[in-house]
């Protein structure tokens, strides 16, 4: 996904639902940080994104903009409708959303607020997911210098796991960081 495809589909899904703010938590939410990220980690065609005020909104945005739909048969991208507990990130991670600010679209005076995963905060909840691709994602952003190695480590603890996942997620760390050359 490009960023200019992520707008759209924030646009989209905030018309969709009404809503101004629109959290994304899953992989292109490095979109609000890194419109520039590495293309390993711009993959996905999909986004997992609410509405801030109004989580229960989120199943009108998949039916409009979910996978299979006619948007997403338009355009190659969809929005996967989600609610705050997908999000496997650190305590405190609503605060540390980074808020983007989407131009007016065409007949809109009013601008949009993507509110993203900060990076750490998604790297470590991809961690959580604990799939291939999910590890890969995590190995390409600690080798691109875009998370601090430090950082993760010190925020597993508060991750909303079980205590044996958080063992996984710093075993998983730290043989990354030992592979990069680090630790």
């Amino acid at each position: 996904m490009r960023r200019v495809d992520f707008e759209h589909l924030i646009a989209a899904a905030a018309d969709v639902c009404e809503e101004r703010e629109i959290v994304v938590i899953g992989s292109q939410a490095i979109l609000g940080s890194r419109p520039d990220a590495p293309p390993e980690l711009l993959v996905s065609m999909e986004a997992d994104v609410y509405p801030r005020r109004a989580p229960a909104k989120s199943d009108a945005i998949d039916g409009a903009l979910g996978d299979g739909s006619q948007f997403h048969r338009t355009f190659g991208y969809y929005a996967h409708g989600v609610g705050p507990e997908t999000a496997k990130a650190p305590a405190g991670w609503e605060d540390r959303l980074v808020e983007v600010r989407i131009p007016p679209r065409p007949g809109r005076e009013e601008s949009l607020v993507a509110l993203c995963l900060e990076l750490h905060d998604l790297v470590l909840s991809k961690a959580v997911a604990s799939r291939d691709r999910d590890w890969d994602y995590v190995e390409i952003a600690l080798r691109e210098g875009l998370v601090d190695h430090d950082v993760l480590l010190a925020r597993v603890d508060d991750l909303p796991v079980a205590e044996s996942s958080r063992r996984r997620v710093r075993s998983m760390l730290r043989g990354i960081q030992r592979k990069l050359g680090g630790e």
